[in-house]
């Protein structure tokens, strides 16, 4: 098949590419560069079915039937800064590429006749007050705090989608992602898990917003690859469903597994937490489990050994 990843230089983007590639597929990876970086699929290049289109989905004024003039079977629509340092960076920008982005993408789709999936998130549950988080739970958000033009952008993405799905029969997918973590992960995103890795790895203090109590589930970026694949492919159910690793950590427990496994000299030290930060985040994934017949392999303790290595050796590169 011929395969649109939008956002596929990003950090899950770049490794959906390799994967579909290995599977035979052919694949355009679109993506602005706003957060994806080129080195995440350079060494892509040598396969001939690979090709990179530089492009902004928000942009009204070249349609990407331009871009793409011979179409596409399927895609995935990965397009949007996922970090609260880069959500945040242009909020604007944020929303636009969830509601105009979402339409140029919905347009391509139904043009061609593809099959498109939404990289959802787990932000939408807000601060949940149901845990685990189930697909059915509504969630508990702030719309007008810092965080919102994530949250809430993301939240529009799904209704259009179910929209396009709805008024026009397209056939879409929704994947919720939870916490996901590996290789390719931006040392700057401000993500718990790359912060805590960096800091350790140069022995600065590792930092904790708030008392450390609050919880994620994290969930390696190869099983998600896989989830999303398996998501895309089969006939049951359009979703959402929820995609992550139930296996629930709090930060503090977090900090001490990375500080162990870097053998750092690294201290902890606490700071106020942000606005609207949840408290506790758990993926219920029996529906991944009963549709997909999919559930994560990979455990905390061998996905950090991962990305720790990973890390050590761009630095390495320097």
């Amino acid at each position: 098949m011929r395969i649109l990843v939008t956002g596929g230089a990003g950090f899950i983007g770049s490794h959906l590419c390799k994967f579909l590639l290995s599977q035979g597929h052919e694949v355009i990876c679109l993506d602005n560069f706003f957060t994806g970086k080129k080195r995440n699929i350079f060494h892509l290049l040598k396969n001939p079915k690979f090709h990179i289109i530089p492009h902004d989905i928000t942009d009204t004024q070249i349609r990407l039937d331009q871009k793409i003039p011979h179409g596409v079977d399927q895609i995935y629509n990965l397009a949007c800064p996922a970090s609260p340092v880069h959500y945040q960076f242009d909020p604007i920008e944020t929303i636009k590429a969830n509601t105009i982005g979402v339409i140029n993408i919905l347009e391509f789709a139904r043009l061609n006749g593809a099959r498109v999936l939404q990289a959802s998130t787990s932000e939408i549950y807000g601060d949940p007050l149901e845990h685990p988080q189930k697909e059915s739970y509504k969630g508990n958000v702030n719309t007008l705090g810092p965080r919102s033009c994530y949250d809430e952008g993301k939240r529009v993405a799904e209704t259009l989608f179910m929209d396009y799905h709805r008024t026009y029969g397209l056939p879409i997918r929704i994947a919720r992602i939870f916490n996901t973590y590996g290789p390719n992960m931006d040392k700057n995103d401000g993500r718990v898990v790359s912060n805590f890795i960096i800091q350790a790895l140069e022995n600065r203090p590792i930092t904790i917003y708030g008392d450390g109590n609050q919880t994620r589930s994290f969930c390696y970026v190869d099983d998600l690859i896989k989830a999303l694949y398996i998501l895309m492919n089969q006939n049951v159910s359009i979703g959402p469903i929820n995609l992550g690793n139930p296996g629930e950590f709090t930060i503090n427990q977090l900090a001490k597994k990375v500080l162990e496994l870097t053998n750092s000299k690294s201290n902890i030290i606490y700071k106020e937490l942000p606005q609207d930060d949840p408290v506790q985040r758990k993926p219920d994934i029996n529906l991944a489990k009963e549709i997909l017949n999919w559930k994560p392999l990979i455990n905390l303790d061998q996905g950090l050994s991962k990305t720790i290595h990973y890390f050590i050796s761009i630095n390495k590169r320097k």
